[in-house]
């Protein structure tokens, strides 16, 4: 099959961000993201008023790409869509909207595992961004996910660590519920730890075999001790918040830094790549890109708009299983525990 001239759309609507992107061959022509203010004033994100969003948000989405593209939708050559896993409600909208789309035009559907598209988004072509060699080690840390995987290709990855509890990204936005921060927390966590002393407080990492990672006993560590310090003093968490956010990312970045060490002597392998929204954290760019220096480790960083959730990591999985020719049928279904 011929490379020349491929277009595919790609949709991803797992959680709370309706997105949709046009990919031609192996570069991104649009990439658009409506993203849901709604969430914020509870401090989660609501599957129910997560799904209803997509539905009032997919269509303009889908439109908006097609025409940043410069395209008309009887170019496309496939339509590609998250599958799973994440939002049962929200997985839906997308997954239906594809089906009939691709029915319509009377052409391929793909279904793209979300979290092998966070690891698959090293290969769109950017400049100035190197592609990881196979094997590589992916690093996936999100709101949703923290994972270790082993990838021996595009289709073959082994999840050799995980996390037993909550995911990296919750650790952050629950701390920063803590000290009464906004949702999601980790932009601010990161943006005030760059002013802080990430010596000031001594968290302790937790004790977890092999690769897999917890951080529910951290975040219980951080309430005990803002609550025992506010007892003391009422005014604690104002007078040293930048030292306490500091803190909390040196812990968080140390437990993810142990154990991809960890997992470079295990392997021997030491190429690694990271994905999912956390990847776009200062501190933690940072420390791999120090890990080059201190271990001799190769690292690949995306984009920053291919990090947190986006339609054009499923666009370019969607590519590669075109040109595979690895289509889905019309009665496909979306599955929110999807495995990798």
């Amino acid at each position: 099959m011929t490379s020349q001239n491929i277009y595919i759309l790609g949709i991803e609507s797992s959680c709370d961000d309706t997105a949709a992107s046009v990919i031609h061959n192996g570069s991104i022509l649009s990439n658009v993201v409506a993203n849901q203010k709604i969430h914020e004033e509870y401090g989660g994100v609501v599957p129910e008023l997560a799904s209803r969003a997509h539905q009032q948000n997919i269509v303009p989405v889908v439109h908006q790409a097609l025409e940043k593209a410069g395209i008309t939708k009887e170019q496309l050559n496939a339509i590609a869509f998250t599958r799973g896993p994440g939002l049962m409600g929200s997985l839906l909208v997308g997954t239906s909207f594809a089906k009939s789309f691709a029915y319509g035009l009377n052409i391929p559907l793909i279904d793209v595992n979300h979290m092998q598209a966070h690891i698959l988004a090293h290969f769109i072509d950017e400049e100035g961004f190197e592609k990881p060699e196979f094997p590589f080690l992916a690093m996936t840390i999100s709101g949703g996910h923290t994972q270790i995987v082993k990838v021996n290709n595009y289709f073959n990855m082994d999840v050799i660590g995980e996390t037993i509890d909550d995911a990296v990204g919750e650790a952050y936005d629950k701390s920063g519920k803590i000290l009464g921060l906004g949702y999601p927390a980790g932009p601010e966590i990161d943006k005030r730890a760059q002013l802080g002393n990430p010596k000031a407080f001594k968290f302790t990492k937790p004790k977890v075999d092999g690769l897999n990672f917890s951080f529910s006993g951290l975040k219980t560590a951080i309430l005990y001790f803002i609550q025992r310090e506010s007892k003391k003093n009422p005014d604690f968490i104002k007078e040293n918040l930048n030292d306490i956010c500091a803190s909390i990312q040196y812990t968080i970045i140390g437990i993810l830094i142990d154990k991809l060490k960890v997992a470079t002597k295990q392997t021997g392998i030491n190429q690694i790549a990271i994905g999912g929204g956390v990847s776009a954290n200062s501190g933690i760019r940072k420390a791999l890109k120090d890990g080059e220096q201190k271990f001799g480790w190769k690292t690949y960083v995306p984009k920053f708009e291919f990090t947190t959730d986006n339609a054009a990591m499923i666009a370019i999985v969607g590519y590669l299983k075109y040109l595979e020719e690895d289509f889905a049928e019309q009665d496909i279904t979306a599955s929110a525990r999807l495995k990798i």
